[in-house]
C-alpha cells in the first residue's frame, strides 16, 4: 500500500526529524516494515508517532497529509473506536505472557475493515523473559494484515532478538523551547510554568506532565529550599526534614524522578561554581565547592542503589536528606 504524501502525516508533532524522515519514506514507498521498534527516551512522543502512522494507513482517502481527518476511518480514530487499532501497555509496571498470548491469538484473525491491523506495544523493557520469548515467533513471522509497533525507553534493555527482528526508528529528547511549546499549546500552561517544566523534564513533554501531574514539583522546591537555607538545616530542624522526607516517601514510584530532580539541581550548582552565578536556583554557600557536590550526588545514586534493594523508603528520604545538608 503506497500513501501519496505531499505534506507529512507527522506534521503538528514536534521535533524527531530523523523518525520522521524514516516513517514518511516507508509510507510513501509503500514499504511498510511487519514490525517497528521506536526507541528514544521517555514522553518524546513515540505513541503519538505511532497513531498518526496508524492513522495514515488506515484512512480510506489519503489526503495530502497522509489522512484525510474526515472519512469514516479517520472519524473512528478521532473517537478512540477504531476496530484495528489496539495500544497494549504494562500492568503495574511489567508485560505479562498471559497479555503477549492473548495477543497473538489476536493475530490470528484477519483485521476488521481494513488492510492493516495496527498493535502498538508500549514500553515492552518491562516484558518478562517468557514474555518476550513468547512474542519472537510472531515478530519473526507475523500473520498477513498485522503490523506491530513497539516501543522502549533508550536507557533500558531490549533483547537483542526483538531488536534484530524490527526496524529501529530513533527518538530524540526534544529542544527545551518545543517541549515547552507543546505544554503551552497543546496542555495549557502558561510560558513560565512552562518553560520550568520543559526544563525539569529534560525536553520530555511526557515527563513535564507527571511531574505536574504529582506533588514532584513542589516537593523538589521544598527540599532545595530547605537545604538552600543555612538557616533551617542542622538539628533543630530535624523535624523540618523528617517531615519533607516524609512527602517524598509518599511520592512512591515516583520517587526515582524526584532524585533525578535533585540531580539536576545539583549539577546547576556545579555550573554556578564554573561559571558564575545565574537566576535558575538560589545556591546555599555551603554548597559551592564541588568536592561538596560530588559527594552529594553521590548520596542521591547511594539512595537509588538503595531503593532498588527495597530498603524502606522513607528511611532513604531520611538519611538522604541528612546527609545533602
Amino acid at each position: 500500500m503506497q500513501i501519496s504524501l505531499s505534506n507529512s502525516p507527522f506534521v503538528e508533532l514536534a521535533g524527531q526529524r530523523r523518525a520522521k524522515s524514516l516513517l514518511e519514506k516507508s509510507l510513501s514507498s509503500g514499504r511498510i516494515a511487519h514490525a517497528y521498534l521506536f526507541r528514544g527516551p521517555e514522553g518524546v512522543g513515540k505513541t503519538l508517532f505511532a497513531a498518526a502512522m496508524a492513522k495514515a494507513l488506515h484512512c480510506r482517502i489519503s489526503g495530502p497529509a497522509g489522512a484525510c481527518g474526515e472519512c469514516a476511518s479517520c472519524r473512528k480514530y478521532d473517537s478512540g473506536n477504531h476496530p484495528d487499532y489496539k495500544v497494549e501497555k504494562p500492568e503495574k509496571g511489567v508485560i505479562k505472557i498471559e497479555r503477549v498470548r492473548q495477543l497473538n491469538k489476536s493475530l490470528s484473525y484477519p483485521p476488521y475493515e481494513s488492510q492493516w491491523r495496527v498493535v502498538v506495544m508500549e514500553d515492552i523493557h518491562t516484558m518478562r523473559p517468557e514474555a518476550a520469548n513468547c512474542l519472537l515467533k510472531t515478530l519473526e513471522e507475523p500473520p498477513e494484515g498485522n503490523i506491530l509497533i513497539l516501543t522502549a525507553e533508550t536507557s533500558k534493555n531490549v533483547l537483542p532478538t526483538i531488536r534484530s527482528r524490527c526496524q529501529i526508528i530513533p527518538f530524540f529528547p526534544l529542544g527545551l523551547e518545543d517541549a515547552a511549546v507543546i505544554l503551552r499549546l497543546q496542555h495549557n500552561f502558561d510560558a513560565e510554568q512552562a518553560a520550568l517544566l520543559a526544563r525539569l523534564a529534560e525536553g520530555s513533554p511526557g515527563r513535564a506532565l507527571l511531574l505536574h501531574e504529582t506533588d514532584m514539583i513542589a516537593t523538589w522546591k521544598g527540599v532545595t529550599e530547605v537545604l538552600s537555607n543555612e538557616e533551617l538545616r542542622g538539628e533543630r530542624h530535624c523535624v523540618t526534614v523528617m517531615q519533607l522526607a516524609a512527602k517524598m516517601a509518599d511520592l512512591k514510584e515516583n520517587l526515582l524522578p524526584l532524585f533525578g530532580l535533585l540531580r539536576l539541581w545539583l549539577r546547576d550548582q556545579l555550573d554556578e561554581i564554573e561559571d558564575g552565578p545565574h537566576e535558575r536556583q538560589p545556591v546555599d554557600p555551603m554548597a559551592r565547592t564541588q568536592q561538596r557536590v560530588f559527594e552529594s550526588m553521590e548520596a542521591v545514586d547511594q539512595a537509588e542503589r538503595q531503593l532498588a534493594r527495597n530498603c524502606n523508603r522513607l528511611l532513604v528520604c531520611e538519611m538522604l536528606l541528612f546527609r545533602l545538608q
